[in-house]
């Protein structure tokens, strides 16, 4: 039903507003996809690796393709959330959703195309690194801008570290000329995430510290923040395991012991995040529904699964691949459920008619 002047609520129109007001962090929900499915292919679950493989890829495309519309019809509307420091790093979702789809299908044997993802995704890292900062933080009038620090702000580590992961996954099967290259982006990206991870961190203690925290305020994102920390442990882990090249030669020791350390803050970080989401849910009641954030809950759950399992195994450290197994079966129950409500939200907000 219409009134004068209202747009016709149709199908079509539903589609063009959940184009116009599509999120920049939803690659997440790739990201989410492939990494479990790299978490269930390292444990010998093949046939439901690979349909989260599918998952993974189909969603990326999709979001892709949205994402491209909605710059094409709604330039105005992404230009905002360039501007927004709470929207903006979201867009490193691209990213790691990029390279995480990259090293799933290079385990799967499509070495070529993790080596063309890695590609895109260091283009746009290096774009993006200077872009989203710059739109959403320096160069905004309004200040204080770390009021408006949240946890997507742990994304552009998580950018960083995909990176490094990505590059030390195509270098055992590069040539001699490329593997130095690919040493240097590895460790390079590796370090800068942490770094990075760093100073993100004290913008966003800051924001805890100096503005009152509200319940709505604890959103899903700051599960991010133990993700960029496992997907530091992941990266080292993976540079420890890479060919002699100067730049890994220098660092290797750094590297493994580093990434020891990272697990154990990882582990430290889980049940501190578990608690603000009690104190969320269940002490001040906010409703838990579907919401896009969720996947950034996920995808730092299968992180953590991943990195532990691979840590373990590469430092022997069995206790370490043990609890990354068992961590594993909770990444995927939590993401089964989040993608079952993902398709009733759309159920419900695209193929049902509004009353009214």
């Amino acid at each position: 039903m219409t009134t004068a002047g209202s747009v016709p609520d149709t199908f079509g129109s539903r589609v063009a507003e959940s184009v116009q007001t599509l999120t920049p962090g939803y690659f997440a929900l790739p990201m989410a996809a492939g990494i479990i499915s790299v978490g269930l292919e390292l444990e010998g679950f093949h046939a439901f690796s690979a349909a989260l493989l599918v998952i993974c890829a189909v969603s990326y495309a999709m979001i892709l393709v949205l994402s491209l519309v909605r710059l094409a019809r709604f330039p105005a509307d992404m230009r905002r959330d360039f501007l927004d420091p709470a929207r903006a790093f979201g867009f490193f979702t691209f990213i790691a959703g990029t390279n995480v789809l990259g090293v799933r299908l290079g385990m799967a044997g499509w070495q070529g195309t993790t080596a063309a993802l890695l590609a895109v995704a260091v283009l746009a890292w290096v774009v993006l690194g200077y872009v989203v900062p710059w739109t959403a933080v320096l160069g905004r009038d309004e200040r204080p801008v770390v009021k408006d620090a949240n946890g997507t702000w742990f994304m552009w580590c998580v950018a960083s570290e995909s990176v490094s992961v990505a590059a030390a996954s195509v270098e055992p099967l590069a040539g001699p000329e490329w593997r130095p290259a690919l040493a240097l982006v590895a460790v390079v990206a590796w370090s800068l995430g942490l770094i990075l991870y760093a100073a993100v961190g004290i913008f966003v203690s800051l924001r805890l510290l100096s503005h009152p925290i509200h319940p709505e305020d604890l959103k899903p994102q700051y599960f991010v923040a133990m993700g960029a920390m496992a997907i530091s442990v992941l990266a080292g882990a993976r540079i420890v395991e890479m060919a002699g090249a100067p730049m890994v030669d220098a660092t290797r020791g750094l590297v493994a012991g580093s990434s020891v350390v990272f697990w154990s803050f990882a582990s430290w970080l889980f049940p501190v995040l578990l608690a603000g989401g009690w104190w969320r849910h269940v002490v001040h009641r906010v409703p838990l529904s579907y919401e896009p954030g969720l996947w950034s809950v996920i995808f730092p759950l299968g992180m953590y699964a991943v990195a532990g399992i691979y840590l373990g195994r590469a430092a022997h450290l069995p206790i370490v691949a043990v609890i990354g197994q068992g961590e594993l079966w909770l990444a995927v129950a939590a993401f089964l459920a989040t993608f079952a409500g993902m398709l009733w939200h759309l159920w419900t907000t695209l193929a049902r008619s509004r009353q009214g």
